[in-house]
């Protein structure tokens, strides 16, 4: 993508608005988990060598709207200074106004502001204008760190790039840069495909455009195994989604699709159910499909032996019970001996890769959930596309 970055523009003595994401999870009233926080601390610490003023500005939560007790951003303030102890950091109890710009204006350099939640206002999730405005008015820059909310077009992700010079940050540019190497990638290029929505008619299409092999595995497998008529027990799936697996089934390119040989089987839904292996075509009708077998595991690991590019995006198994997790714990660690490049994309999958600890055997883990499955699809994201046609705007001007 062709915009301003971060790392090539002026930007000493600037005040800059940081678009970050720290939409976190809050568990009374305390940050469960910061990593979201601390990836950010390095485009922070940039700033501040160039004496810079920073506006950080996330949402937190969907409060419609209004504001709520529970979503302000109090917790992430105070994260921030634990991260950040020799630095001066201000949370505001608000993210536009007359009295929000003064308390900027008349603040030093190398000074970092919290703004309040933005989803407090209504108008930031209908990319008001009038609204991105107001953010902008608050400062000289604008910074895209939050590829995870970049196919959202909200007014800080999208109106505002309007109003300022616009420019992408480390950790958006980080993103981009190894999910674009799955779309254009060395081959022979595997994708594997897992996870218990059933909705991903976009991104497999994309995987069969991309690769050599798509290897099916997770509650996707089961619409495909009913599409071509084997019986799939109690095991997940549903009337639409098989009808979607029927007319992928239909394409040419449906020959790259690898699916089960086998599974391990449960007779109740429980963590401590008692469990069997068997043959794609003998799941029974009081059983349901948990976890891949021993013979697709195998089979697997045979068609990435041969690979130049992995993509994963999705368990293969139900991971929240150890007893379901083998599948995906064995081809994650199995990736760590390939030299090759592997890419995992979205939340769900991510938070696998962490929980197993198998983010060391990939070349790079997406956190960035649906943004990641966007741009993996190959469709649009309004926050990118908005940086670009920024770079066409203000290229021409001096910074």
């Amino acid at each position: 993508m062709k915009a301003f970055s971060y790392s090539q523009f002026h930007l000493t003595n600037r005040t800059v608005l940081l678009r970050v994401d720290y939409n976190i999870p809050l568990i009374k009233n305390k940050v469960a988990d910061a990593s979201k926080i601390k990836t950010s601390i390095p485009i922070i610490k940039f700033l501040l060598t160039k004496k810079c003023k920073i506006i950080i500005a996330t949402h937190l939560g969907r409060p419609n709207g209004k504001i709520v007790n529970d979503l302000k951003l109090n917790a992430i303030s105070s994260i921030l200074k634990k991260l950040l102890p020799q630095e001066i950091i201000i949370k505001l109890n608000d993210c536009i106004g007359r009295d929000i710009k003064n308390k900027i204006e008349k603040a030093k350099n190398a000074r970092i502001f919290l703004l309040e939640n933005l989803r407090f206002y209504k108008e930031e999730e209908e990319n008001n204008p009038a609204f991105a405005h107001s953010l902008a008015n608050l400062a000289q820059i604008y910074i895209n760190d939050a590829f995870s909310n970049s196919h959202r077009a909200h007014a800080s992700m999208d109106a505002i790039t309007h109003f300022l010079p616009s420019l992408t940050g480390p950790q958006l540019e980080k993103e981009v840069f190894y999910l674009s190497k799955a779309l254009k990638p060395k081959k022979p290029a595997i994708w594997i495909m897992g996870g218990a929505k059933l909705d991903k008619v976009d991104l497999i299409n994309q995987a069969l455009k991309k690769s050599n092999k798509v290897l099916i595995g997770g509650a996707l497998a089961f619409p495909f195994l009913k599409a071509k008529g084997y019986k799939v027990g109690m095991s997940k799936s549903d009337s639409n989604s098989t009808e979607i697996a029927r007319k992928i089934l239909k394409k040419f390119s449906a020959r790259k699709l690898v699916l089960p040989l086998d599974f391990v089987v449960a007779d109740s839904f429980k963590p401590n159910a008692k469990t069997s292996i068997v043959d794609y075509n003998k799941i029974g009708l009081n059983q349901m499909a948990l976890d891949l077998g021993p013979k697709t595991i195998a089979l697997f690991k045979k068609h990435l032996q041969s690979a130049k590019t992995v993509v994963w995006n999705g368990p293969l198994g139900y991971c929240e019970w150890a007893k379901f997790a083998q599948s995906t714990k064995e081809i994650g660690r199995f990736l760590g001996n390939l030299e090759v490049i592997k890419i995992a994309g979205g939340g769900e999958t991510a938070e696998v890769i962490n929980k197993f600890y198998l983010s060391h055997n990939f070349t790079h883990v997406s956190t960035a959930g649906g943004a990641a499955l966007t741009f993996l699809s190959g469709k649009e994201l309004p926050a990118l596309k908005a940086l670009e046609k920024n770079y066409k705007q203000f290229s021409k001007r001096k910074n």
